[in-house]
């Protein structure tokens, strides 16, 4: 009787937590769906001459007519509907599939086939559907996205808000003499805009192709480094586009890293262990390193030491190199195949170590004997490593998955699936807010790094039209974010290289 006793008191005791958890959540929404509601009224006498406008504009157009006022998809080339200079693409609704088939078939719609199974999949919102004319096409789209990962959402939403709960209460105890109200409403204010740039930074995008700047490098199986003008790339119409620089090295290669300062400095990793780094003005080898006993799959120069830089390979070593120097300055045995190795931003002392052992190894290198952390989640050998900040750190694995860590407090943070990837190394790319990714069925995924599904993706089409109904043999095999700018690059096991952008 003790025992149960003991048993129905701590039940009670959890119910009433999660109770109290559930009113405060409804607490949440409703202060801020008044906010909300605020806003939303004040913008609205604001503006009211531009929205009459745009209601008597909308009401001339049918209802979800996604080329009404634009010019119809011409064969092989992208469109952006409802355009206006430099917006964007959205992602089309149900009513619409056969116009999204045709497109699709000419490379020219952005959404994929996928997203409108997901959107086939999605219950009828009676809100949505009635104020459908009103809206327009675009918070329309908008909407049955975030319908689509409602859940998710609103995990994002509840979390943000219950952690400015959390702060809110110990302000009140270190802060007594504070006004309760005063700081309530604060807190719901800030809670609410953190969310809100999350749901809006979701609902932006759709992937498309566009155009930037600089230059960009690529090598592989073909022997070559190429350094490509990026403005000439996706401004010209060419069929075949000349690097502005073709260096010719000895064996298939890897792996790429500029050096972050010296622009005209590029490392390269290749089949035979050999890394190298060259000067792409002279076309010349300025050191190369020959320690490494097996294929070295990935390097990477210091972003604040720019002599410094990491290299992994298949006999298990991780090795530091210094430019001034003829040998590594340092050389970590991993007793496994290294698979990728990347600085942290915001030091020339710690990398992470991604290896066919499962695992991440985090290393301080001023004590490098063991690691600081081992970070453990993943099924199957750990592709990439990237550093979305000094603190925050994505990886990918063969296990179709990637995962974010927080390299300061030790800790995993979520858990991305939605694309495929069981046998190669299909890129991960990141910037301060996306995660991109290939996958193995010739697609680029784009994750927000709040939501643990895909917030858009694009499908590499065959070039051979008689090719196009069976490409399940190609996979993407790298992407790079263009700095921290919505465009990216794409390339595929074909050698098709693709500009996308994120665009609204």
């Amino acid at each position: 009787m003790e025992v149960l006793l003991d048993f129905l008191y701590l039940s009670r005791q959890r119910k009433q937590e999660e109770m109290q958890e559930l009113q405060n959540d409804l607490s949440f929404l409703k202060e801020d769906i008044a906010t909300v509601e605020r806003r939303r009224q004040f913008l609205r006498l604001k503006d009211k001459p531009a929205e009459r406008a745009c209601l008597s504009a909308d009401s001339s157009l049918p209802r979800l007519d996604l080329y009404s006022g634009c010019k119809k998809p011409s064969h092989g080339g992208a469109i952006s509907v409802w355009r206006g200079g430099q917006g964007g693409a959205f992602s089309p609704p149900n009513e619409v599939k056969s116009m999204a088939g045709n497109a699709d078939r000419n490379s020219a719609f952005l959404m994929s086939k996928k997203a409108e199974g997901i959107q086939k999949r999605l219950p009828e919102n009676p809100y949505i559907e009635s104020h459908a004319g009103s809206m327009g096409v675009h918070a329309v789209s908008k909407k049955r996205r975030v319908l689509a990962q409602f859940e998710d959402l609103q995990e994002a939403y509840l979390l943000r808000r219950r952690q400015v709960a959390r702060k809110q209460n110990q302000r009140q105890i270190q802060e007594a003499v504070r006004n309760t109200a005063t700081k309530g409403s604060e807190s719901y204010q800030d809670g609410l805009e953190d969310f809100e740039s999350v749901l809006t930074a979701f609902t932006r995008y759709s992937i498309e192709f566009d155009r930037d700047d600089e230059f960009f490098a690529t090598a592989g199986v073909s022997r070559r480094v190429k350094v490509f003008n990026f403005e000439t790339v996706v401004n010209e119409l060419a069929d075949v586009h000349c690097p502005l620089v073709e260096i010719a090295t000895r064996s298939k290669l890897s792996c790429l890293s500029w050096n972050k300062c010296a622009k005209p400095l590029i490392a390269s990793s290749d089949y035979e262990g050999t890394v190298t780094v060259w000067d792409v003005n002279t076309r010349q080898a300025v050191m190369e390193y020959e320690e490494h006993e097996k294929r070295a799959w990935s390097v990477d120069f210091s972003r604040t030491e720019p002599s410094m830089l990491v290299s992994g390979s298949d006999d298990g070593k991780v090795k530091v190199w210094c430019t001034r120097q003829e040998s590594s300055a340092l050389s970590l045995d991993m007793r496994a195949n290294i698979c990728c190795v990347k600085y942290n931003p915001g030091s020339s002392n710690h990398i992470a170590v991604g290896s066919a052992d499962h695992c991440i190894h985090y290393f301080d290198l001023r004590n490098a004997s063991t690691p600081l952390y081992v970070f453990k989640g993943h099924r199957k050998a750990v592709s990439y490593v990237k550093f979305i900040s000094p603190t925050e750190l994505a990886s990918a694995s063969t296990d179709s998955t990637l995962r974010l860590w927080d390299v300061q407090r030790d800790c995993s943070i979520r858990t991305l699936r939605g694309h495929t990837n069981e046998k190669n190394f299909v890129g991960l790319t990141v910037n301060n807010e996306y995660i991109a990714c290939g996958s193995e069925s010739n697609e680029v995924f784009v994750y927000h790094k709040a939501m643990s599904r895909p917030a858009s993706w694009h499908r590499f089409g065959s070039h051979n039209s008689e090719d196009n109904g069976d490409d399940s043999s190609h996979f993407i095999s790298a992407v790079c974010w263009k700095s921290q700018s919505p465009t990216m690059l794409a390339a595929n096991s074909q050698g098709t290289i693709k500009v996308l952008a994120l665009a609204p």
